[in-house]
């Protein structure tokens, strides 16, 4: 019988009693400031989200990653975890939504309450205060009984008053629910996020956050017991090491194809379990930016094209047209590709922006994309093959997630059967070497997703030698 192993991994949840109480700013701050302090610091984000993650990394300089327990069983989301917190002195981790708040109101299935249980994580429970005192007691008293043995174990408290405000909330939290507050914020100007609008990532990538993020450095060592809160991660029980390895292994095969990746401002949502899947799987990974006028590498095998902006680039990337046509040359040459969601749009004839602007993209897939106002759709979806194609066999299953502003019109044949909350549609395009659509799909979810991806390469590679 194989010896259990346990790995020590000081760690904490930062949950919310919804969504825009401040998770993100806490979790930056905290972030920062532990960095600073000269600790290595490992991000993660609960649920499908692709921007908070790009926030961690940039603060940490560790590729940031995401925990979900509805795209992947529990066991592979805590292999995710305990791989991505290797060698790290401190792993925090960003909830989603209110604490609770997963896939059904009946469970907590895919809530944040899920992973901190899980992975016997101590939480740290944010509230915001405003207009209240004793009754912020009753708030998380309700948090800390809701479900058995929830780890809640200390509260920050956000938009006080004043710093007595805080000292009144102090003493109803600590009397009536046992557990420590660990200090708090008043309404602050300049330390908001930036309105996610659609030019924010290439501002994180740069590094022109760094002033924000040493703000909320110095704001949190100043209003929060970071002694405390780092002991409280300390006091996390130890985690045993999956008997066998359900993803990844320490011997990954050796690199057999090259797959070209797009990424830039405009192409940058990719799952860091899904990169490192084709990697573990064989693949030698090509990262190319169609934004800067980068053409599909030559001796490339495959194309991944991955979610992003592409609207909000939509005159750049029309006026690189050689770029354009080759990228439609080499898919209709046979090339297998992967496009997801803003990959999917830029393959497409056109893309209209909000201004009624249209502008002309690949042309490869005949269907006119149109940006709207309102959200098109969001939310967890299971994916079946609606044609053949190289990635799903029949009846074969991928989960992943759906979030986007624009419509499509109609293209034949689909590429998808996808299964939501508001029921099943079909999605997408393929031919025998593309599969596009809106969703993101998530590798882990179904392994033997990437490694069709690579057979279908190294079939392309024979076919060229």
């Amino acid at each position: 019988m194989k010896e259990t192993i346990l790995h020590q991994r000081p760690r904490l949840v930062i949950g919310g009693t919804g969504s825009g109480v401040g998770k993100t700013t806490v979790t930056l701050g905290l972030m920062a400031a532990f960095k600073r302090r000269g600790l290595r610091v490992q991000g993660f984000k609960c649920g499908p989200d692709y921007i908070d993650p790009t926030y961690h990394t940039s603060v940490t300089g560790r590729p940031s990653r995401n925990l979900d327990t509805w795209m992947t069983t529990p066991e592979i989301m805590r292999e995710v975890f305990l791989r991505g917190s290797r060698d790290a002195d401190l792993s925090i981790i960003e909830g989603v939504m209110g604490y609770y708040d997963g896939k059904d109101p009946r469970t907590n299935q895919g809530s944040t309450a899920e992973i901190s249980l899980l992975l016997q994580a101590p939480t740290i429970l944010l509230v915001n205060i405003a207009s209240m005192a004793r009754s912020a007691a009753a708030i998380v008293k309700g948090f800390c009984t809701l479900t058995d043995d929830a780890p809640i174990a200390g509260v920050i408290v956000n938009q006080a008053g004043s710093a007595g405000h805080i000292s009144l909330v102090r003493t109803a939290v600590e009397q009536e629910c046992n557990v420590p507050l660990f200090g708090g914020f008043t309404r602050t100007e300049g330390i908001q996020i930036p309105e996610r609008h659609l030019g924010l990532i290439p501002a994180v990538e740069r590094g022109e956050l760094e002033p924000l993020f040493q703000k909320l450095a110095d704001l949190v060592e100043e209003h929060l017991d970071l002694d405390q809160i780092l002991a409280v991660a300390q006091s996390a029980p130890p985690l045993a090491e999956p008997e066998t390895p359900l993803l990844f292994s320490d011997t990954p095969a050796p690199a057999q194809v090259k797959i070209a990746v797009a990424r830039d401002a405009a192409f940058n949502f990719y799952y860091a379990e899904n990169l490192e899947l084709l990697q573990q799987s064989g693949a030698e990974l090509q990262f190319f930016s169609p934004l800067a006028g980068e053409k599909i590498p030559s001796d490339a095998d495959a194309l991944y094209l991955g979610g992003g902006f592409p609207e909000e680039f939509a005159r750049e990337l029309q006026d690189h047209t050689d770029v354009r046509s080759d990228m439609h040359a080499r898919i209709s040459d046979g090339l297998p590709t992967l496009a997801e969601c803003g990959g999917y749009m830029y393959l497409c004839n056109t893309i209209t922006d909000r201004a009624g602007d249209a502008f002309q993209m690949v042309g490869l897939i005949p269907s006119d994309v149109k940006m709207q106002d309102r959200l098109a759709a969001l939310g967890y979806r299971e994916a079946s093959a609606a044609t053949p194609h190289f990635l799903l066999e029949a009846g074969e299953q991928v989960r992943g997630h759906e979030f986007h502003y624009s419509t499509s019109t109609e293209a034949a044949p689909k590429a998808y059967v996808t299964k939501g909350l508001r029921g099943q549609k079909e999605e997408g395009f393929t031919t025998p070497n593309l599969v596009a659509g809106y969703t993101h799909l998530y590798f882990p979810s179904n392994p033997q997703v990437p490694r069709r991806f690579l057979s279908a390469a190294a079939e392309y590679r024979r076919r060229r030698v």
